[in-house]
């Protein structure tokens, strides 16, 4: 396994799929010209829209995406391989999946991941969610091949999941993608903290491109896209501004890892508690 070179795209994404796929298409050529051999995008990346009726409306089939269309057209102009972090995809019965694709250097889809967990809460500040009111969750856990090793995809809230991490990474994943959109609220509590704990129980390289700064009717995301080695060291922080973030990764670090703390040959089966009175 070869070393390689990585980029997130930090974004601060709109209303509206084009003009986002415009940004978006700029930071993605600059990370190209920085040599990136895999560039990742945050969840959400063609469209920030915070009312659920717009959301349905705006969605596309997968095979209509303006947004797909156009990041697998851009995977083939750089040449590199390419995280779509999250589109919204139209699905039957009105509803719609919030939907990562893993892209080859050609431009094809490798794999395809539609988040699990949704995120319904109610945050200090008047800040409310209801994503399983619009969203499909999916169900099935999702590794693929890559170049560098295989690799385990999420979103966003699944990073509060920790046995779907670990299930990852017995499957094999070397590197596990968490392409969000964290309010800033929650962000400042727990974003650095839970992802350096993905990346150390697991041995496994974290890679979270991230939505960041005030999007449509005051939504506030938390920026701070890290790139995190098997030993939960922050390689790059993307701060609060849009841009991008790189770092050379070393696919040998994850076997160094995982020789000195090989918890993840120590699993062992035990009888669930009974639920105390």
């Amino acid at each position: 396994m070869t070393t390689f070179k990585l980029a997130c795209v930090q974004t601060n994404s709109g209303r509206e799929i084009a003009p986002n796929i415009e940004a978006v298409t700029k930071l993605v050529r600059q990370a190209g010209e920085a040599g990136a051999d895999f560039i990742t995008l945050p969840e959400n990346v063609s469209m920030v829209e915070p009312r659920g009726r717009l959301i349905r409306e705006k969605a596309r089939p997968a095979d209509a995406h303006p947004a797909l269309e156009a990041f697998q057209a851009l995977a083939r102009e750089v040449g590199a391989w390419l995280l779509v972090g999250s589109l919204t995809v139209k699905l039957p019965a009105d509803k719609v999946a919030n939907r990562s694709y893993l892209l080859d250097a050609n431009g094809a889809i490798v794999a395809w991941y539609d988040k699990i967990h949704m995120f319904d809460v109610d945050l200090p500040g008047g800040e409310s969610y209801r994503e399983s009111a619009i969203f499909e969750p999916g169900g099935r856990a999702v590794v693929a091949a890559t170049p560098w090793g295989v690799l385990g995809m999420t979103v966003c809230y699944d990073l509060r999941f920790a046995a779907l991490y670990r299930v990852l990474a017995k499957a094999g994943a070397r590197f596990l993608t968490v392409p969000s959109a964290f309010t800033r609220v929650t962000g400042e509590a727990h974003w650095h903290v839970l992802l350096r704990t993905r990346a150390i129980e697991n041995g496994c390289y974290v890679i979270a491109p991230a939505q960041c700064g005030e999007h449509a009717e005051g939504r506030q995301t938390f920026g701070h896209s890290l790139i995190i080695d098997p030993w939960g060291e922050v390689l790059a922080d993307g701060g609060t501004e849009v841009g991008i973030i790189t770092a050379e990764i070393d696919p040998a670090k994850v076997d160094d890892a995982r020789r000195m703390i090989p918890s993840l040959g120590h699993d062992r089966p035990f009888t669930e508690p009974e639920a105390a009175d």
